[in-house]
């Protein structure tokens, strides 16, 4: 990546001191690689994704993210945007960036903590009993701990009583949507088991923690396929659906974006898991065989395809989301100490520089763009999905999606963390 890449040239004067400040400090940090002559992968990925959080506030200004719903609409893809630019903040101590989160939460929680779901304002349905719906909490967790202002506390709360009537499965796993029921997929643990372990940890819900372990173990030991090591989009456990194989209740293929949320969830949810609950363990465990089976369909390019273990078929192709969530999850794996440093961590700097060759791009105005993410993909509804390999091949992509977006900042996040030299 030439030291232009990255240079800004923005819409407003306000940005262009704070741009031009970025490319100052980045062109710096590659003549110090120069003058050491070694890359610095921290210092890189500092640069790399500052860059790509400057792009979120000036494409998507006042927290207001386009998203396939709608702008400002109160969606899972606006929360793992804001789930990137926490992790941003929390690297880079801008002010900028948590103002920014706090907006965003602040179009929807209203003073008294009620939650409205679009500009109109609408309040939040509770019968739709959809896991998309809660991811968001995970902001205004955050925010909260922040703030410690009552209101974000109630949205919380409202949050978590939601969950408390989400539809089981007869073996206790949630339904992902009250219109998909018996399934279970593997997004849902993204969208639902960071934002309970989370608040567990901050209101001292001790007994809840393994209920969240039996989400994750349920699709352990119901959704891997023993041939590859890779769990499967979806379960039906009544094996009720036309996408669902008679016996197993599995859905086809492995979408590798539907793995990425759940290889995300497990490091997540690990964060606040009480480091002597009896099921952290067998978490743990899932973590290391699923990021196993992950790294053995790395492609050589450092990505991963978006149908995972058939990579080069006619139609398939490298898909930027789900390489941001795979090195998120490998990096912080290592970090935390849930995985080894070796081979995950090589894995992790590998999948971010082939990112960055495969899916970065300058544009004329200077933002950056992170092209070739799924815009949406799931199993049944209407129109009918059947997750079959040329209905995953055949979903549109998008530029600066906003799930992509997010995933990228979450897995720049984690890269400043990265060595030269790999081991720790």
């Amino acid at each position: 990546m030439g030291a232009g890449r990255l240079c800004w040239r923005s819409r407003s004067a306000k940005s262009i001191g704070e741009m031009n400040m970025g490319c100052k400090w980045w062109v710096l940090g590659v003549m110090a690689c120069v003058v050491a002559g070694a890359e610095v992968p921290d210092k890189r990925a500092a640069q790399e994704t500052a860059a790509m959080a400057a792009t979120v506030r000036a494409e998507w200004p006042n927290g207001i993210i386009t998203t396939l719903k709608s702008p400002g609409a109160w969606t899972y893809e606006e929360g793992v945007v804001l789930d990137g630019m926490a992790a941003e903040w929390r690297q880079s101590k801008d002010a900028k960036d948590f103002a920014y989160i706090k907006a965003a939460v602040d179009k929807y929680v209203s003073a008294d903590g009620v939650i409205h779901v679009n500009p109109s304002g609408a309040v939040f349905e509770t019968g739709g009993h959809t896991l998309d719906n809660i991811e968001m909490g995970r902001a205004v967790l955050m925010v909260y701990r922040t703030t410690h202002e009552l209101r974000y506390q109630r949205a919380a709360e409202f949050l978590h009583e939601q969950l408390a009537v989400q539809p089981r499965t007869a073996s206790g796993g949630y339904w992902h949507k009250q219109i998909y029921p018996n399934q279970m997929w593997l997004d849902g643990a993204y969208m639902a088991e960071p934002f309970r372990a989370e608040y567990a940890a901050t209101f001292g819900i001790e007994h809840e923690f393994g209920d969240i372990a039996k989400q994750f173990l349920l699709m352990d030991e119901h959704m891997r396929d023993p041939k590859t090591g890779l769990p499967r989009h979806g379960w039906d456990e009544s094996k009720k659906m036309p996408w669902a194989d008679p016996q197993t209740g599995l859905s086809p293929e492995v979408w590798a974006r539907a793995l990425g949320w759940y290889a995300m969830a497990l490091v997540d949810t690990l964060e606040w898991f009480p480091e002597d609950h009896p099921k952290r363990a067998a978490l743990v465990a899932d973590l290391n065989r699923t990021m196993a089976a992950v790294v053995k369909y790395q492609d050589e390019s450092g990505t991963w395809w978006q149908v995972m273990d058939k990579g080069g078929a006619k139609g398939n192709f490298a898909e930027a989301s789900a390489s941001c969530m795979f090195v998120y999850a490998l990096e912080r794996g290592v970090r935390k100490g849930y995985l080894p440093a070796k081979p995950y961590e090589a894995a992790a700097l590998k999948g971010w520089q082939g990112i960055q060759k495969a899916f970065v791009r300058p544009e004329a105005d200077g933002h950056v763009v992170l092209t070739t993410t799924v815009k949406a993909a799931g199993l049944g509804g209407k129109p009918y999905r059947s997750g079959t390999y040329e209905y995953y091949v055949g979903e549109a992509v998008g530029d600066n999606d906003a799930k992509g977006v997010g995933a990228y900042l979450l897995a720049g996040s984690e890269m400043r963390h990265a060595r030269a030299e790999m081991g720790r």
